[in-house]
């Protein structure tokens, strides 16, 4: 007992200094403890699958907001690593009968690596001309899938895989926990210094250039570090419906990463996370209804519309912003109804 008397009241500090002193982490903690509480209050297949999903695409999300959002590089084809992912853990699998266990860090790799290839012709494009390059990089792996339907499956895809568990409660936790992980990993990337030239990089890439900094291997970094994110997430959504097609490499499915990178935040990684957990659970939600499935994306256009318009930095920056203030002096975040600065004792007010 004496030896775990320290643990815990380093734990405890921990929470109270850090955790539980700013509204927004208190929130992060307690919904991730009631996401991996929520298998013991409800075990319904449906309500699994849909949070399973939701994981998924949080960090398909959280991925495209680690290069649109710190470096600025908007990318409108952010499917292809996400569809690369799911395609080559899928290819291994069922032809080489190889385990989801190897499958998916080999996906997530050749994901990574396809960023890397996509970034290197697109290091002397900006703005627009970025964005429509990029695009069109699934639209050539769709063509590369359709002319060999024999090994690809064509336009049917891939199916009958193997999963990953076999019980919906494992898969459940698994991708809560990964995305638990991968989500905060991406976060801290992000408040690193490489999160720092990332922002110096999106603010003015000529500048950062003239300070030394070499923007092309940041860029390519960004792209690769986006595409592994994204190739993880596209592994492990291929083996959780055992199947690989097309619709992983849709624009439609690009342009969704772009709608909840903006909806929730650009540059924040918890933004994008928070827009998947609201959209894509309401959308599912109004289906539910027969007399609304058929305007379920009109409603989902009207919410977005509103956000963005009343919200223009995104829904979580806005929020972030009516409950804590920043110090001027430290920049370090404080509850709102605080008078002096938790860190340096400055005024806030």
């Amino acid at each position: 007992m004496r030896a775990l008397i320290y643990p815990i009241r380093r734990a405890y500090i921990l929470l109270r200094t850090e955790v539980f002193a700013l509204p927004s982490r208190a929130v992060v903690f307690l919904f991730s403890l009631a996401l991996l509480l929520l298998p013991l209050y409800s075990t319904d297949p449906y309500v699994l699958r849909i949070v399973i999903m939701t994981c998924v695409f949080a960090i398909f999300a959280a991925s495209w907001d680690l290069l649109a959002g710190y470096t600025g590089q908007v990318n409108f084809g952010h499917a292809l690593f996400f569809g690369i992912g799911a395609y080559a853990s899928s290819l291994l699998n069922y032809h080489f009968q190889l385990s989801p266990w190897i499958t998916i860090p080999i996906g997530a790799i050749s994901a990574m690596l396809g960023g890397i290839l996509v970034g290197i012709p697109c290091l002397r494009l900006r703005g627009s001309y970025l964005s429509l390059a990029t695009l069109a990089f699934p639209l050539i792996l769709i063509g590369l899938l359709f002319a060999f339907p024999g090994f690809s499956g064509g336009e049917l895809g891939i199916s009958g895989i193997q999963r990953l568990f076999t019980y919906p409660v494992h898969n459940y936790y698994a991708a809560v926990i990964l995305m638990l992980v991968l989500c905060f990993a991406m976060w801290k990337i992000g408040d690193s210094n490489t999160g720092l030239i990332f922002h110096a990089i999106r603010e003015d890439e000529v500048a950062a250039r003239a300070s030394g900094i070499n923007t092309k291997r940041y860029k390519l970094l960004a792209f690769g570090l986006s595409g592994l994110f994204a190739g993880i997430a596209g592994a492990f959504f291929a083996h959780f419906i055992r199947i690989a097609g097309p619709s992983t490499l849709e624009v439609a499915l690009s342009f969704q990463a772009v709608i909840w990178g903006i909806f929730g935040g650009v540059a924040t990684i918890y933004g994008p996370v928070v827009a998947v957990f609201i959209l894509y659970p309401l959308t599912e939600a109004v289906a539910v209804f027969p007399a609304l499935r058929e305007y379920r994306l009109l409603i989902l256009a009207i919410v977005v519309l509103l956000v963005l318009l009343f919200m223009p930095q995104g829904l979580t920056p806005w929020l972030r912003n009516k409950i804590e203030t920043v110090c001027r002096r430290c920049k370090n975040r404080n509850v709102f109804w605080r008078r002096e600065c938790r860190v340096c004792g400055t005024e806030l007010h």
